[in-house]
């Protein structure tokens, strides 16, 4: 063999020795400690990229493996112009199937994170999302592959898009995401959720650590006077909220899909899974607040707004005062109001199968030892004005996909989830009637989510809505009936689903079409 053919083979293996001591590197490389939500600005035409990966945060004492946009619990906050179109470069660095949703936003029908319309993204694969935020408001965006499991995880972050009127709503001296999820854990504080989790079926996975912002005892400072406002996403699988901050004057001026006619002033704001709620708090002492979810039969604290005893350098506190009217809102409503009182023009049914009928007859012993029989219709001990706040079911926890069967039935066809498919012309606005039986063999509230439209919630039981505001998705209790008017704008094919993550995995969907 001649030198010179030695020396190219002593490189060649050199380089493949390199090569390997890199990938062995990469591969024993720590789990990073997840970071704290920065919030970014985008403006028109910009592009950022958004990565899936693992990363360790401490929960419950312990160090655990989770899962994080950009190293961070939440994601990124991305601030965005109204009527701007910024383009996502998405990737997954994780071994799971990841679709990226931008959860109300009325985007392109192709960059929607759907499975109707795109296929998961493997380990390493990358995705390019063109996104438009034709409305102002609070959006947020998370996974739709698996999200039973990544979501609560830690996969969700916020969308923040600032309105082209300065005026559109009241003027606050600082604007704060507040993303409230919760996590189910052990006694030994482990998280107990798996990869390929098929239970929970029924109720959904209830957490019982409660995490504002990705913390178990989150904190936000403000000062004496300072209006505070809290763009407050719901993004538990399956938790209902009920939003207080004790001592703090609350404002409602805004939901899904930007600000209601008029705002008002509030004790506490309701909020289904994948809600939102644009809650201005004025602080008028210095101490500390606590931030609660203030359900029936219990407080849970979630937090605390420390105030210190500096003063605001601005104050509004007088226009707080005042209930401020939203005209090019209710002139964006204006042309749906001959629909209000029309008849439906669909009606879907929200239910459940249990296969085999397996529940009905059957005996169960509550907690306290007393006997509980009949049909699951009968089994609501956690529902207080048709909402389950707790679940007080833990027996039913290892009740399957393969067994509850969740429904959204279309009263006109008959047709159940997967085989509905709606059609409507771009353009002509839609009553639908939403009806929650509450004679099911479980019945539960469940948050009906549209994709690629927003819609007005018209009437609740009968009974007209008089301060509207658009939204995407809407929280129908157990025995309501809600009609909504559906803004079809946006074409292409699209989901509507539950948004209780358990009852979307199990099928609880169905898809429609506009053109």
């Amino acid at each position: 063999m001649s030198k010179r053919y030695f020396y190219i083979g002593a490189v060649a293996v050199l380089v493949l020795i390199v090569f390997v001591a890199v990938v062995r590197t990469k591969q024993s490389a720590p789990t990073p400690i997840a970071k704290s939500t920065e919030i970014v600005d985008l403006k028109d035409g910009d592009t950022y990229t958004l990565t899936a990966s693992y990363v360790i945060k401490e929960i419950g004492g312990k160090s655990q493996t989770m899962l994080a946009y950009n190293g961070m619990i939440p994601g990124p906050a991305l601030r965005i112009p109204q009527g701007a179109e910024v383009t996502i470069n998405f990737k997954n660095n994780t071994d799971l199937p990841a679709l990226l949703h931008s959860h109300g936003v009325r985007m392109d029908n192709a960059f929607d994170g759907a499975q109707n319309v795109q296929k998961d993204i493997s380990r390493g694969g990358s995705f390019s999302y063109k996104l438009k935020f034709p409305d102002a408001g609070v959006f947020w965006y998370h996974p739709h592959a698996n999200e039973v499991y990544e979501q609560p995880l830690g996969l969700y972050g916020a969308f923040i898009v600032t309105p082209r009127d300065a005026n559109y709503y009241p003027a606050v001296n600082q604007e704060v995401p507040l993303f409230l999820s919760d996590l189910p854990t052990s006694s030994d504080g482990d998280i107990v959720l798996t990869k390929d989790s098929k239970d929970y079926a029924l109720m959904g996975h209830y957490g019982n650590t409660f995490l504002v912002n990705g913390e178990e005892n989150y904190s936000l400072s403000a000062k004496i006077g300072e209006i505070v406002r809290l763009d407050v996403i719901n993004a538990a699988n399956a938790r209902p909220f009920n939003f207080a901050i004790e001592g703090a004057k609350l404002k409602v001026i805004g939901s899904d899909n930007g600000a209601y006619e008029k705002s008002f002033y509030a004790d506490s704001v309701i909020l289904g899974p994948s809600e939102r709620a644009i809650v201005d708090a004025l602080f008028l002492k210095s101490g500390e607040y606590k931030i609660e979810n203030k359900t029936p039969d219990a407080t849970y604290p979630l937090g605390i707004v420390s105030v210190s005893a500096e003063r605001a350098t601005a104050s509004y506190a007088r226009q707080f005062n005042v209930l401020q009217a939203n005209k090019s809102v209710s002139a964006s409503i204006d042309p749906f109001r001959s629909y209000f009182n029309k008849k439906s023009d669909k009606r879907i049914k929200l239910t459940l199968d249990i296969q085999g009928g397996m529940m009905s007859g059957m005996t169960h012993m509550m907690p306290d030892g007393t006997e509980m029989s009949g049909s699951m219709g009968n089994m609501m001990s956690g529902s207080s004005g048709g909402i389950e706040w707790e679940d007080n079911m833990p027996m039913m926890s290892n009740l399957t996909i393969d067994t509850i069967k969740w429904q959204i039935v279309d009263q006109g066809t008959g047709k159940i989830n997967s085989d509905i498919h709606w059609t409507f012309a771009k353009g002509v606005p839609a009553k639908i009637e939403i009806y929650n039986d509450p004679n099911s063999m479980h019945p539960m509230q469940h948050p009906m989510h549209f994709h690629g439209q927003r819609f007005l919630v018209v009437s609740r039981n009968g009974v007209p809505q008089t301060n509207l505001v658009w939204k995407d998705t809407v929280l129908v209790k157990s025995g309501e009936r809600v009609d909504i008017i559906l803004d079809p704008s946006n074409p292409g094919t699209w989901m509507a689903h539950c948004h209780t993550a358990e009852h979307l995995q199990g099928g609880m969907m169905f898809t429609y079409r506009v053109e």
